[in-house]
């Protein structure tokens, strides 16, 4: 989802790193530095679960906002043939949303072509999380399952792995209307596992205690933006429910094709071309999701990297100096989600 919202962070630069030494200081640039991929498939899985609802996915999770436009025409083959590449890789979880434009059908089509292409062991261990992002109107049973129905089909499964819950307005307590009606779903068997998206910490603590299973929430995390890592994490410590996180390098503007630019001078870098990365330049995010653009470009072995990248002091260092620059976000934009509620 996107958000069009101004923030202190338009003059944020990325600069090399002044780290001490003996004989002084001296400048230098985050860089990956060379490592052997010794990491095995033990702990690429996480099992999210509340109770008896459970599912496991692939700690990195393939993003498909990427497919809802804006980023380059999308081509129906190419784009599931890049999915059936990187789930051939091991990524083999796919985030998705009612609202990605095509991103629900290109999973339905995907998903057959596993059933067709790949042993039945393969389409085990593919997940499909997708989102549910309604109107604010009211929310009744027979419109929630109606809903549901939608993205079952367009997706082409019987359950669907995870649904995911947005909810615009905090003053419409239809929110927990709608997830009283997507857990009596999970338990007809249209989903295995119910889920949040972008809810700030005191609205999960009142969905917990209503008895609501939620497993998850998804919510913007990075190195500028901390917010998470206050009440939220605590509270998810707490209960047991896990963080799905999104904007990892802030749709590619934490990376070295940014390093020493100004983004506040016109043309003084990289064009921020894509709406990721105009979305991150203004409120700053950040997760372990990453955005895919099925069919454009690709990232898998980069992406596999992560399994086995492992920092050292100086890294964790570099990190820790580069954070204590930022702002505190809760208060300058509030808890987590609160950008998508702002006038």
């Amino acid at each position: 989802m996107a958000v069009s919202l101004h923030h202190p962070f338009n003059n944020f630069t990325l600069k090399s790193v002044q780290t001490k030494t003996k004989s002084g200081s001296e400048s230098r640039k985050l860089r990956f530095k060379p490592f052997r991929c010794v990491q095995t498939g033990e702990n690429r899985r996480i099992v999210v679960k509340n109770g008896n609802d459970s599912v496991d996915i692939c700690r990195l999770v393939n993003g498909m906002w990427q497919t809802s436009g804006g980023w380059g025409r999308i081509d129906r083959d190419n784009a599931v043939d890049a999915m059936l590449r990187y789930a051939d890789a091991g990524l083999t979880t796919f985030d998705m949303a009612d609202i990605y434009g095509p991103a629900e059908d290109l999973y339905g089509i995907f998903i057959n072509r596993v059933r067709r292409e790949r042993p039945p062991e393969f389409l085990e261990k593919v997940r499909g999380l997708t989102k549910w992002v309604p109107p604010p109107v009211k929310m009744t049973s027979s419109y929630v399952r109606e809903s549901i129905n939608v993205s079952r089909k367009r997706m082409d499964v019987t359950s669907l792995d995870m649904l995911q819950f947005h909810w615009w307005d905090y003053s419409n307590s239809g929110y927990l209307d709608a997830l009283k009606h997507l857990t009596d779903l999970k338990e007809e068997g249209k989903i295995k596992t119910v889920a949040l998206t972008n809810f700030d910490t005191e609205r999960l603590q009142i969905i917990l205690e209503k008895g609501i299973p939620v497993v998850s929430n998804q919510v913007q995390h990075s190195i500028v933006d901390m917010r998470p890592q206050q009440r939220m994490a605590e509270l998810c410590q707490l209960t047991g429910v896990k963080l799905i996180t999104y904007g990892t390098v802030m749709g590619g503007l934490l990376s070295e094709k940014f390093l020493d630019t100004n983004l506040a001078i016109p043309f003084a870098g990289p064009p921020l071309n894509t709406p990721s990365l105009q979305k991150y330049k203004r409120p700053s995010v950040a997760g372990s999701m990453v955005g895919v653009r099925l069919g454009l470009s690709e990232h898998i072995q980069d992406s596999n990297s992560v399994f086995s990248l492992v920092l050292d002091e100086d890294d964790v260092n570099s990190i820790q100096e580069v954070s204590k620059k930022g702002k505190d976000l809760v208060r300058v934009i509030g808890d987590c989600g609160d950008e998508y509620r702002r006038a």
